[in-house]
């Protein structure tokens, strides 16, 4: 389970709006029970979102919002297998969480 891994969203009620999930965790915390996550919402559940907060993601060929505002732990035993990795846009993550804490 690596940074940036994006995986199946676990709640089956919520996975039509938000069908993904993004480890943000560092994986220097890999002995934890649990991983900080962002879910991956679709561009018509999300809406209209603010770019630098919200930002687009491609998740196999989906674009995809990234909402940096929700960002929640997750039990790690409830992310089965990682569908793909973000990492080559790891740069946009970190600027939005960076968005959630700093304002800016």
């Amino acid at each position: 389970m690596a940074q940036y891994d994006v995986y199946p969203n676990p709640s089956a009620s919520a996975e039509q709006g938000i069908p993904s999930v993004v480890v943000i965790q560092s994986d220097l915390l890999g002995g934890l029970s649990t991983r900080l996550t962002i879910p991956l919402a679709t561009l018509d559940f999300s809406g209209k979102v603010p770019a630098a907060l919200c930002p687009l993601v491609t998740v196999q060929g989906q674009r995809l919002h990234a909402l940096a505002h929700f960002a929640a732990p997750l039990p790690a035993r409830l992310l089965r297998k990682p569908v793909t990795s973000v990492a080559g846009q790891a740069s946009a993550l970190v600027a939005a969480v960076d968005a959630v804490m700093s304002g800016i």
